[in-house]
Protein backbone atom coordinates (compact mmCIF):
# COMPACT_ATOMS: atom_id res chain seq x y z
CA UNK A 1 0.00 0.00 0.00
CA UNK A 2 1.33 3.43 -0.93
CA UNK A 3 2.26 5.99 1.69
CA UNK A 4 -0.13 8.92 1.62
CA UNK A 5 1.79 12.16 1.21
CA UNK A 6 0.93 15.08 3.48
CA UNK A 7 0.88 18.78 2.62
CA UNK A 8 0.48 21.41 5.32
CA UNK A 9 -0.67 24.66 3.70
CA UNK A 10 -0.91 28.30 4.73
CA UNK A 11 2.34 28.55 6.65
CA UNK A 12 3.29 32.04 7.81
CA UNK A 13 5.75 31.60 10.71
CA UNK A 14 9.17 29.93 11.12
CA UNK A 15 7.93 27.90 14.09
CA UNK A 16 5.07 26.52 12.01
CA UNK A 17 7.45 25.48 9.25
CA UNK A 18 9.56 23.67 11.85
CA UNK A 19 6.50 21.99 13.35
CA UNK A 20 5.36 20.70 9.96
CA UNK A 21 8.83 19.45 9.05
CA UNK A 22 9.28 17.78 12.44
CA UNK A 23 5.93 16.03 12.07
CA UNK A 24 7.03 14.53 8.76
CA UNK A 25 5.13 16.65 6.25
CA UNK A 26 6.11 15.96 2.65
CA UNK A 27 5.14 19.39 1.34
CA UNK A 28 4.63 22.89 2.72
CA UNK A 29 2.26 25.39 1.13
CA UNK A 30 2.69 29.17 1.01
CA UNK A 31 -0.18 31.42 0.00
CA UNK A 32 0.43 34.37 -2.35
CA UNK A 33 -3.17 35.56 -2.46
CA UNK A 34 -3.33 39.01 -0.82
CA UNK A 35 -6.92 38.58 0.39
CA UNK A 36 -6.07 35.45 2.37
CA UNK A 37 -5.37 35.69 6.13
CA UNK A 38 -2.49 33.30 5.42
CA UNK A 39 -0.91 35.52 2.76
CA UNK A 40 2.86 35.93 2.76
CA UNK A 41 4.99 38.28 0.70
CA UNK A 42 7.71 36.93 -1.59
CA UNK A 43 10.36 38.11 0.89
CA UNK A 44 8.61 36.47 3.84
CA UNK A 45 8.20 33.24 1.89
CA UNK A 46 11.82 33.29 0.83
CA UNK A 47 12.92 33.51 4.45
CA UNK A 48 10.57 30.71 5.49
CA UNK A 49 11.67 28.46 2.63
CA UNK A 50 15.32 28.94 3.53
CA UNK A 51 14.66 26.84 6.65
CA UNK A 52 13.11 23.94 4.72
CA UNK A 53 15.42 20.89 4.59
CA UNK A 54 16.13 18.78 1.50
CA UNK A 55 13.39 16.49 0.16
CA UNK A 56 10.54 18.55 1.63
CA UNK A 57 8.70 20.19 -1.25
CA UNK A 58 7.64 23.84 -1.20
CA UNK A 59 4.41 24.78 -2.96
CA UNK A 60 3.35 28.29 -4.00
CA UNK A 61 -0.41 28.87 -4.06
CA UNK A 62 -1.75 31.54 -6.43
CA UNK A 63 -5.23 32.83 -7.18
CA UNK A 64 -5.64 34.47 -10.59
CA UNK A 65 -2.09 35.82 -10.60
CA UNK A 66 -0.35 37.14 -13.71
CA UNK A 67 2.80 35.63 -15.19
CA UNK A 68 4.78 38.66 -13.97
CA UNK A 69 3.45 38.26 -10.43
CA UNK A 70 4.43 34.60 -10.35
CA UNK A 71 7.85 35.39 -11.81
CA UNK A 72 8.43 37.95 -9.05
CA UNK A 73 7.63 35.37 -6.38
CA UNK A 74 9.84 32.76 -8.03
CA UNK A 75 12.75 35.20 -8.01
CA UNK A 76 12.51 35.70 -4.24
CA UNK A 77 11.17 32.39 -3.00
CA UNK A 78 12.55 29.20 -4.59
CA UNK A 79 9.36 27.14 -4.54
CA UNK A 80 9.32 23.70 -6.13
CA UNK A 81 5.74 23.57 -7.39
CA UNK A 82 2.82 25.80 -8.33
CA UNK A 83 -0.73 25.44 -7.08
CA UNK A 84 -3.42 27.29 -9.02
CA UNK A 85 -6.45 27.87 -6.83
CA UNK A 86 -8.49 30.44 -8.74
CA UNK A 87 -10.32 30.75 -12.04
CA UNK A 88 -7.25 30.23 -14.20
CA UNK A 89 -7.89 28.36 -17.43
CA UNK A 90 -5.88 25.25 -18.19
CA UNK A 91 -3.97 27.17 -20.85
CA UNK A 92 -3.17 29.98 -18.40
CA UNK A 93 -1.86 27.47 -15.88
CA UNK A 94 0.29 25.84 -18.53
CA UNK A 95 1.69 29.18 -19.71
CA UNK A 96 2.64 30.35 -16.21
CA UNK A 97 4.20 27.01 -15.35
CA UNK A 98 6.27 27.13 -18.55
CA UNK A 99 7.34 30.72 -17.82
CA UNK A 100 8.82 29.83 -14.42
CA UNK A 101 9.79 26.25 -15.21
CA UNK A 102 7.83 24.59 -12.42
CA UNK A 103 5.28 21.75 -12.35
CA UNK A 104 1.77 22.68 -11.30
CA UNK A 105 -1.29 21.40 -9.51
CA UNK A 106 -4.70 22.70 -10.52
CA UNK A 107 -7.61 22.91 -8.11
CA UNK A 108 -10.93 21.39 -9.07
CA UNK A 109 -13.66 22.73 -6.80
CA UNK A 110 -16.15 19.89 -6.48
CA UNK A 111 -19.84 20.84 -6.62
CA UNK A 112 -22.78 18.65 -5.52
CA UNK A 113 -23.51 17.91 -9.19
CA UNK A 114 -19.91 17.01 -10.10
CA UNK A 115 -19.48 13.50 -11.49
CA UNK A 116 -16.54 11.15 -11.66
CA UNK A 117 -16.52 11.62 -15.43
CA UNK A 118 -16.07 15.36 -14.90
CA UNK A 119 -12.97 14.75 -12.81
CA UNK A 120 -11.46 12.33 -15.31
CA UNK A 121 -12.14 14.74 -18.17
CA UNK A 122 -10.49 17.61 -16.28
CA UNK A 123 -7.40 15.56 -15.58
CA UNK A 124 -7.14 14.50 -19.23
CA UNK A 125 -7.48 18.13 -20.33
CA UNK A 126 -4.70 19.24 -18.01
CA UNK A 127 -2.35 16.46 -19.04
CA UNK A 128 -2.91 17.25 -22.71
CA UNK A 129 -2.21 20.94 -22.11
CA UNK A 130 1.18 20.67 -20.45
CA UNK A 131 3.90 18.17 -19.52
CA UNK A 132 4.33 20.23 -16.35
CA UNK A 133 0.91 19.25 -15.00
CA UNK A 134 1.34 17.07 -11.92
CA UNK A 135 -2.05 16.58 -10.27
CA UNK A 136 -5.56 17.76 -9.60
CA UNK A 137 -6.20 19.06 -6.11
CA UNK A 138 -9.80 18.36 -5.16
CA UNK A 139 -11.45 20.94 -2.92
CA UNK A 140 -15.02 21.79 -2.01
CA UNK A 141 -16.86 24.39 -4.06
CA UNK A 142 -17.88 27.43 -2.05
CA UNK A 143 -18.47 31.02 -3.11
CA UNK A 144 -14.85 31.89 -2.34
CA UNK A 145 -11.35 30.67 -3.14
CA UNK A 146 -10.64 27.74 -0.86
CA UNK A 147 -12.89 25.10 0.61
CA UNK A 148 -13.80 27.12 3.74
CA UNK A 149 -13.37 24.00 5.86
CA UNK A 150 -16.18 22.14 4.11
CA UNK A 151 -16.14 18.53 2.91
CA UNK A 152 -17.45 17.26 -0.42
CA UNK A 153 -18.73 13.77 -1.19
CA UNK A 154 -15.58 11.68 -1.57
CA UNK A 155 -17.56 8.92 -3.29
CA UNK A 156 -17.52 10.99 -6.50
CA UNK A 157 -13.78 10.34 -6.96
CA UNK A 158 -13.23 7.45 -9.41
CA UNK A 159 -11.10 4.64 -8.02
CA UNK A 160 -8.74 4.87 -10.99
CA UNK A 161 -8.17 8.60 -10.39
CA UNK A 162 -7.80 8.56 -6.60
CA UNK A 163 -4.13 7.40 -6.50
CA UNK A 164 -3.17 10.49 -8.52
CA UNK A 165 -5.08 13.26 -6.71
CA UNK A 166 -4.45 15.53 -3.78
CA UNK A 167 -7.47 15.50 -1.45
CA UNK A 168 -8.41 18.71 0.33
CA UNK A 169 -11.53 20.40 1.64
CA UNK A 170 -12.51 20.29 5.30
CA UNK A 171 -10.08 17.62 6.42
CA UNK A 172 -9.40 17.47 10.16
CA UNK A 173 -7.54 15.30 12.63
CA UNK A 174 -10.81 13.44 13.21
CA UNK A 175 -11.79 12.90 9.57
CA UNK A 176 -8.53 12.36 7.69
CA UNK A 177 -8.15 8.67 8.59
CA UNK A 178 -11.59 7.92 7.15
CA UNK A 179 -10.74 9.93 4.05
CA UNK A 180 -7.52 8.02 3.49
CA UNK A 181 -9.20 4.65 4.01
CA UNK A 182 -12.11 5.47 1.70
CA UNK A 183 -10.38 7.39 -1.10
CA UNK A 184 -6.74 6.24 -0.98
CA UNK A 185 -5.52 9.52 -2.50
CA UNK A 186 -1.94 10.21 -3.44
CA UNK A 187 -1.82 13.05 -0.92
CA UNK A 188 -3.90 15.00 1.57
CA UNK A 189 -3.77 18.77 2.03
CA UNK A 190 -4.79 20.65 5.16
CA UNK A 191 -4.66 24.25 6.35
CA UNK A 192 -7.37 25.49 8.73
CA UNK A 193 -7.79 22.03 10.29
CA UNK A 194 -4.40 22.29 12.03
CA UNK A 195 -4.67 25.88 13.20
CA UNK A 196 -5.23 27.59 16.54
CA UNK A 197 -6.05 30.84 14.67
CA UNK A 198 -6.08 31.87 11.01
CA UNK A 199 -2.51 31.65 9.79
CA UNK A 200 -1.22 30.30 13.11
CA UNK A 201 -0.62 26.55 13.20
CA UNK A 202 -0.99 24.27 16.20
CA UNK A 203 1.97 21.84 16.51
CA UNK A 204 -0.12 19.30 18.44
CA UNK A 205 -2.77 19.27 15.73
CA UNK A 206 -0.13 18.86 13.02
CA UNK A 207 1.35 15.90 14.90
CA UNK A 208 -2.08 14.36 15.41
CA UNK A 209 -2.98 14.85 11.74
CA UNK A 210 0.17 13.23 10.40
CA UNK A 211 -0.19 10.43 12.93
CA UNK A 212 -3.77 9.74 11.84
CA UNK A 213 -2.67 9.53 8.21
CA UNK A 214 0.10 7.08 9.03
CA UNK A 215 -2.25 4.86 11.06
CA UNK A 216 -4.74 4.82 8.19
CA UNK A 217 -1.95 3.88 5.77
CA UNK A 218 -1.22 0.86 7.95
CA UNK A 219 -4.83 -0.17 8.17
CA UNK A 220 -5.46 1.04 11.72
Amino acid sequence: MQRTRIKICGLTRPEDVQAAVSAGADALGFVFYPKSPRHVTPAQAGALMSAVPPFVSTVALFVNASIDEVRAVAAAAPFAQLQFHGDETVDECAAIAAAVGRPFMRVFRVRPETTGADLLAEEALCRAASPLFSSLLLDTFVDAYGGAGKVFDWAVIPAELAPRVVLSGGLTVDTVAGAVRQVRPYAVDISSGVEQAKGVKDPAKIDAFTGAVRLADHGA
